[in-house]
């Protein structure tokens, strides 16, 4: 237990910096999850259309450090990829 102010302050930023970096890690992963349902239906137009979210939120969680840019460059591309290749086949 923090015993010094300061050490006291930082321990409430860490709390609150995890509960949102948690948040905004869910909400990415929920819009990576409705891209895959989306091409597992092979509903390329709604696959589409949750890719851009997705997209979005990818980048915006590299922006702010909860993941790192060279994962959200590779998760964004292979999710691109998956959707052009639905969008050539239906």
């Amino acid at each position: 237990m923090a015993n010094i102010k300061s050490a006291e302050k930082k321990n409430r930023q860490r709390i609150t910096h995890e509960a949102r970096n948690r948040a905004r890690k869910s909400e990415m992963r929920t819009a990576i999850k409705k891209v895959r349902e989306a091409l597992g239906n092979k509903d390329a137009k709604s696959a589409q259309t949750a890719l851009a979210g997705a997209v979005k939120l990818i980048d915006r969680a590299a922006s702010r450090g909860v993941i790192k840019p060279r994962t959200a460059s590779r998760s964004v591309s292979r999710l691109t990829v998956a959707v052009q290749n639905a969008a050539s086949k239906g």
